[in-house]
């Protein structure tokens, strides 16, 4: 057997472990870490008559870690060394190493809290940080607390920052393996790429090929773009003798070998991977790497609550993973699709799956195990409350959680399923409404790849038509070609699930017509309602809005339920739905749907409008106008309104106006404002229910307003001693020497009398308010009524100014009398003076 570097690391390991300690163990790609470290441990005295418990975060790693580790023993897989994984397992009596992944590892501890039967849990690739690796070490923790002391942990990575593992571990050991590896000539793109990544790739490869000795590993972001190269390279007529062989995970097993094991002499091999060949897997005879540079991950956003994939930049520990393939077995090349400057500028790791992911699936999980709050258990990387949140309310909308967060038995059983909780739902759902056949297909059709979607275009979004094409009927307008090895799996996956359900395969379901109300089950959120035919536009029951790219005939449908959209910036695009009818929505969904009076302010028709409404969600069913709505919300809905239009849509006069002011200023000059009301804007908006909501019984509109007497209204505010006061404190006239009786304005800050320059000769002091103590601003006009000065010291206005005003009133107006001495005159009301 090839000696690995990870056996230098293996005798510390065992002394570490054989002191009852944990360990964090790192090494370079390539080690052999995931093969080596398991079979190294089985003979020691503290695993013996246990198993050994390895997380995997990939299927396909899995399954060619336990394949590999079986072959070294001389065996086959399911006898020393097997696996579990959601709907496959490979397990025997004689099993020791079991490699889970996939949640499996949760399902166990909520099994078996205790994990009687292992003595030691390993989570390989741990930098990879996915939500089940949390989740699992999360849960391990607590069980080696309350009920196994002694259980061991590894975390095994090849780029991990180690310290706040070891922390999180209780001060682990941390074991480092020297690994030997061959140098690696790495080459930049001169300037940034600016062609189409399929086209530069293809040119990388050819030149290469051209160039380099030995086997290619081309990393490409999703399997589209590897569908396009492939079809590229073999359009290209490459020279010698070429395997191109595709490598992702939802490949069947034997092109996943063909992919992996090295080619026959002679031959040269190109594998076009995904980013699940950066660890874990062994792919023999690779020479060269050439990086794309990207990659594809699925973000959740918990304000829409939809998860979408996003094609993202890789990060410098996943382009140095990827860079390392190309030295294990000689000096290799990596080519970089970017340039140098792009290479500083990428982020050091990726951030952890918890921070992005829905988390709906962990709040169940830990429901079952016990955990009402997430924080009651110790993670690396506490779980965001706002996911938390959204994960309680749908799950709570679904039935899985009570009132209080408790798992209910609804829940129980939708754990057991290991599906998403909104695919458990409705598996459940369906089974005792008879359909659950189609449930099964249509759950294997959302968790496998699409089967229809083999090439760059988007085909049809209607579900039905997956559910034609996986029953073998072609009549459909599918409008695609579909993918053979795709429909293998679905069908796989289907009976798989329908074995689980103890249903039949081809249950009495009236055809494929009730696939929407399934997805209503599993998507109550994202029941859609049609807005705009010509814009192809839904409103979805959460709030947000989504649409069609382009034409589909899902769109002439009045309600669809949409299984997969591709989040937008404000509207997102419907991928995969299905229609459902109003009926179905009545009898089926009725838990969803609340009637209730709608009494709200309309500000186009400046009115209030009252509805009764059937609404689901955003989503209005049925509307119709309310002949007798509740006087107390009508109302309350025509305030809503003038407090948005303002008071001066009510029916304000000039006695009322000046009112207010009055008021206003004996408020602002007359000692003790909490005495006075305040009758500001701010100060009557305060109290508008008090002293006009009483009036408006009956009224609907800001034209009825105007019927209102606002006197009556706005005089009560006052006591019958301040309304005396106001009076004598803010009359609305004054007496000027003339005998003229002249209104006071109190508008301004301070008040203002108008009054003709000749009607108040002889006067010698300016007229007072607030019982003398507030002259008023007068405003001297004259014969013809023009301010000709502003004062409130008359006085110094005789003195002075009055001389000048004089010349140009005697200019302007000769047949008038205009005295030298003011003081000594009459007051006049007429031109002359009289006798």
């Amino acid at each position: 057997m090839l000696r690995l570097p990870i056996e230098d690391a293996l005798p510390r390991l065992r002394s570490v472990l054989g002191q009852g300690r944990d360990a964090v163990l790192t090494a370079p790609p390539g080690s052999g870490k995931t093969t080596r470290v398991p079979p190294a441990l089985l003979r020691e005295p503290w695993l013996e008559g246990k198993r050994l418990l390895m997380l995997e975060p990939r299927r396909l790693a899995a399954r060619a870690a336990a394949r590999y580790m079986a072959t070294q023993l001389g065996e086959h897989v399911g006898e020393t060394v097997g696996y579990r994984m959601r709907l496959d397992s490979k397990i025997g009596p004689r099993t020791r190493i079991e490699v889970v992944t996939e949640g499996v590892l949760t399902r166990l501890l909520q099994t078996d809290p205790s994990l009687a039967d292992y003595g030691i849990v390993l989570f390989d690739e741990f930098h990879e940080r996915s939500l089940h690796a949390d989740l699992g070490l999360a849960l391990c923790l607590e069980s080696r607390r309350l009920f196994r002391p002694d259980l061991r942990i590894v975390v095994m990575s090849a780029t991990l920052d180690v310290a706040p593992i070891a922390s999180l571990l209780g001060k682990a050991d941390v074991v480092q393996a020297e690994g030997r590896t061959f140098p690696v000539d790495t080459r930049y793109l001169t300037r940034a790429r600016t062609e189409p990544l399929d086209r530069a790739v293809i040119a990388a490869i050819r030149q290469v090929l051209a160039d380099e000795p030995g086997n290619l590993l081309v990393f490409l972001p999703g399997m589209a773009e590897i569908r396009r190269v492939e079809r590229g390279l073999r359009e290209a007529s490459l020279t010698g003798k070429v395997i191109i062989a595709p490598l992702h995970g939802e490949l069947p097993q034997e092109e996943q070998e063909r992919a992996i094991v090295p080619p026959p002499a002679g031959t040269r091999k190109i594998v076009l991977a995904t980013s699940i060949a950066e660890t874990s897997l062994t792919i023999e005879g690779v020479r060269v790497v050439i990086d794309s540079g990207l990659l594809r991950i699925p973000r959740f956003d918990p304000r829409t609550g939809l998860t979408r994939l996003a094609t993202v930049r890789v990060t410098k520990d996943s382009a140095d993973q990827r860079r390392g393939r190309a030295g294990r077995m000689e000096p290799g090349v990596c080519v970089r699709l970017w340039s140098e400057a792009d290479h500083l500028a990428l982020a050091a790791r990726r951030p952890p799956e918890i921070l992005e992911a829905d988390l709906a699936p962990l709040v169940l999980d830990l429901a079952r195990w016990g955990a009402l709050d997430p924080s009651e258990l110790s993670w690396l990387t506490p779980p965001p409350s706002g996911a938390i949140t959204q994960a309680v309310e749908l799950l709570t909308q679904l039935g899985a959680l009570d009132e209080n967060r408790r798992l209910t038995q609804h829940g129980t059983q939708m754990a057991e399923f290991g599906l998403h909780p909104r695919l458990a739902h409705m598996l459940l759902k369906a089974r005792a409404l008879g359909l659950g056949g189609l449930a099964c297909d249509l759950a294997a059709l959302l968790t496998e790849r699409d089967l229809l979607r083999l090439s760059g275009d988007r085909p049809p979004a209607d579900l039905r038509s997956r559910l034609d094409v996986l029953h073998g009927d072609g009549s459909h307008r599918a409008g695609s070609a579909v993918d053979r090895g795709a429909w293998r799996r679905v069908r796989e996956t289907a009976r798989l699930w329908r074995r689980h359900l103890q249903v039949r395969p081809d249950p009495d379901d009236g055809g494929f017509e009730r696939a929407g109300l399934l997805l209503a089950f599993a998507y109550p959120d994202r029941i859609a309602q049609r807005q705009s035919v010509e814009e192809r536009r839904y409103q979805l029951a959460n709030g947000s809005g989504a649409a069609f790219a382009k034409p589909d005939a899902l769109a002439g449908d009045e309600y669809l339920v949409i299984a997969e959209l591709d989040a937008g910036a404000r509207w997102a695009t419907i991928a995969l739905a299905a229609p459902i009818t109003p009926a179905e929505l009545d009898a089926h969904c009725a838990d969803l749907i609340r009637r209730g009076d709608l009494i709200t302010w309309d500000d186009r028709t400046q009115s209030v409008l009252a509805t009764r409404r059937r609404t689901l969600g955003a989503l209005v069913l049925s509307e119709r106008s309310l002949d007798r709505p509740d006087p107390a919300q009508l109302s309350a809905a025509l305030l809503f309104g003038i407090r948005g239009t303002g008071l001066s849509c009510l029916p304000w006069s000039k006695a009322t106006r000046q009112w207010r002011a009055r008021v206003a200023f004996v408020r602002r000059h007359g000692g003790s404002a909490s005495d006075w009301p305040d009758v500001t804007d701010d100060g009557l908006f305060s109290t508008l229910e008090h002293w006009l909501g009483p009036s408006l019984e009956g009224m609907r509109s800001l034209a009825d307003l105007q019927r209102i007497d606002l006197a009556a209204l706005l005089e009560p505010l006052l006591s019958w001693q301040q309304r005396q006061e106001l009076d004598r404190l803010a009359p609305t006239h004054l007496t000027v020497p003339s005998g003229s009786c002249l209104p006071v304005e109190y508008d301004a800050p301070w008040p203002v009398l108008a009054v003709r320059l000749q009607e108040m000769f002889g006067c010698r002091d300016t007229p007072r308010v607030l019982d003398h103590q507030v002259p008023v601003m007068l405003h001297l006009l004259s014969p013809a009524g023009r301010p000709v000065q502003i004062t409130n010291d008359l006085a110094s206005f005789w003195a002075s100014a009055y001389q000048e005003v004089r010349k140009e009133l005697r200019g302007r107006y000769p047949k008038h009398h205009w005295p030298d001495d003011p003081l000594s005159a009459l007051p006049t009301t007429r031109a002359k003076r009289r006798s």
